[in-house]
């Protein structure tokens, strides 16, 4: 864990960051186009702004330093969900982040990036016998979901002790945000143990009692479309029950908060808002309790580490008109925006438009449809937007597109799997690219297709 720092005051540094982040984007968008990373061989890309990605993990440390006392335990543990490539992980890690995994896929990952056991965590409502015997073994903290997943750990525990922290996940029931499919905190949520039901409080008071080994307490009640205000609400409920557990224990059992994460993007505009320091006043205020230094802390964020810091570029193959509306079809779809493709309304993005030059394209916007690759007619990242008029060979630019449009690729079509590039763009110095995922080859395609296997069904 990473110990509080000395600064008194939370201060929001995000201002400005934006406008330097567009600037940023810009030139590494030239530079792509300049150095032959879109082409008609790899008609998609993905680039991730590396200073951006350093700002925001410095925010978050800051933002939390500055709140508690000196020497309190922090860890903050990127989802690796929203980014589950190596490189990213390993950028974090060298930036004092580590790493929450809900999977074994994920926890490999971690591992490949250098995360040692006591800087993940491991989260899942399925986990099995093996992944958590494993996570046993290596020392890495579990949270339990569920009263029988407890019971697996009593017998994994019993008799040989374990190293790693250990806890249970609950769902304080706050109430849903704007986008229900990933509110967290709902009465009927599939995660963790529901607080609010008849007698669910009572059974955590006595497993935790009964079991000393039980240090650790979780809940996760933000995502995108909760407001602040609520997420503190089911932190705060969290609060109130490791208070308890501890008063009922006698002693301080319960050691560690496990908050989750889940603070909103603003996908509206460049700015990195809400900001980290936001997001601390609003929990100092709803729970002053969690930063008297008594708790260490763990924070699990993915998306707004991420998100602002990276962008899908995007060859236009052809330039065509439907109902007098013009429609640009482009090479990214569904496959890098499937939340975007099938719930708009919910996950929009924005949209930039740069000439075959990589030059931003200028003029009188006029409302256009901005079309994927795939067979079917929703595959749409925008639909009636005013854009400068798009031509064909220029590449567009779906911004924002940092967190989970590397981690959701759908395989509709057999679309490949497109590069990812980390950038550096200094004001003093030119562009320069790292590859952070090769794009996926069509003999890769056919590998995973089962193609060592043509003939098992003759």
């Amino acid at each position: 864990m990473h110990t509080g720092e000395t600064e008194t005051d939370i201060q929001d540094t995000t201002g400005g960051r934006g406008e330097a982040a567009a600037a940023r984007r810009e030139r590494a968008v030239r530079a792509a186009v300049a150095e032959g990373l879109i082409t008609d061989e790899q008609p998609v890309v993905g680039l991730l702004d590396v200073v951006g990605i350093r700002e925001s993990a410095a925010a978050l440390r800051t933002a939390f330093a500055a709140a508690l006392p000196p020497g309190t335990p922090v860890l903050h543990a990127f989802a690796v969900k929203a980014s589950p490539l190596v490189a990213v992980v390993r950028l974090l890690r060298e930036e004092g982040v580590g790493a929450e995994v809900a999977s074994p896929g994920e926890l490999a990952l971690a591992r490949a990036a250098g995360m040692t056991a006591d800087a993940i965590v491991l989260d899942s409502p399925a986990k099995t016998t093996a992944e958590l015997r494993e996570a046993l073994d290596l020392g890495i903290a579990v949270n339990a979901d569920n009263a029988q997943e407890l019971a697996r750990l009593d017998a994994l525990v019993d008799g040989r002790g374990t190293a790693s922290p250990l806890g249970i996940r609950v769902n304080p029931q706050t109430g849903t945000g704007s986008i229900g499919a990933t509110s967290t905190a709902t009465s009927t949520s599939k995660f963790g143990v529901a607080l609010r039901d008849e007698g669910a409080r009572e059974w955590l008071i006595d497993a935790y009692t009964r079991r000393p080994w039980l240090t650790r307490l979780h809940a996760h009640s933000g995502s995108q479309g909760v407001p602040l205000a609520l997420s503190a609400e089911g932190i705060r409920a969290l609060y109130e029950l490791a208070e308890e557990i501890n008063a009922a224990a006698g002693r301080r059992q319960i050691d560690t908060l496990d908050i989750g994460g889940g603070l909103p993007v603003n996908f509206a505009s460049d700015e990195p808002t809400p900001g980290y320091a936001e997001y601390v006043r609003v929990l100092k205020e709803a729970v002053p309790g969690l930063f008297d230094g008594r708790y260490g802390l763990v924070t699990e964020f993915g998306r707004s580490l991420l998100a602002k810091h990276g962008t899908v570029l995007a060859k236009v193959e052809y330039t065509k008109s439907a109902g007098a509306r013009p429609i640009a079809v482009t090479h990214a779809g569904v496959q890098v925006a499937t939340r975007t493709v099938y719930v708009p309304q919910a996950w929009p993005l924005r949209i930039a438009v740069f000439d075959e030059k990589g030059e931003p394209r200028t003029g009188e916007p006029i409302a256009q449809d901005v079309a994927g690759p795939a067979c079917f007619s929703g595959d749409l990242l925008a639909t009636d937007r005013p854009l400068p008029r798009i031509e064909q060979g220029d590449v567009v630019a779906a911004l924002d597109t940092g967190a989970y449009y590397f981690a959701h690729h759908y395989a509709y079509n057999s679309l490949p799997r497109p590069g990812v590039h980390g950038f550096t763009a200094p004001d003093d110095g030119p562009v320069s690219f790292a590859t952070v995922r090769t794009p996926q080859t069509v003999e890769e395609i056919v590998a995973e297709s089962g193609g060592a296997h043509r003939d098992a069904l003759i």
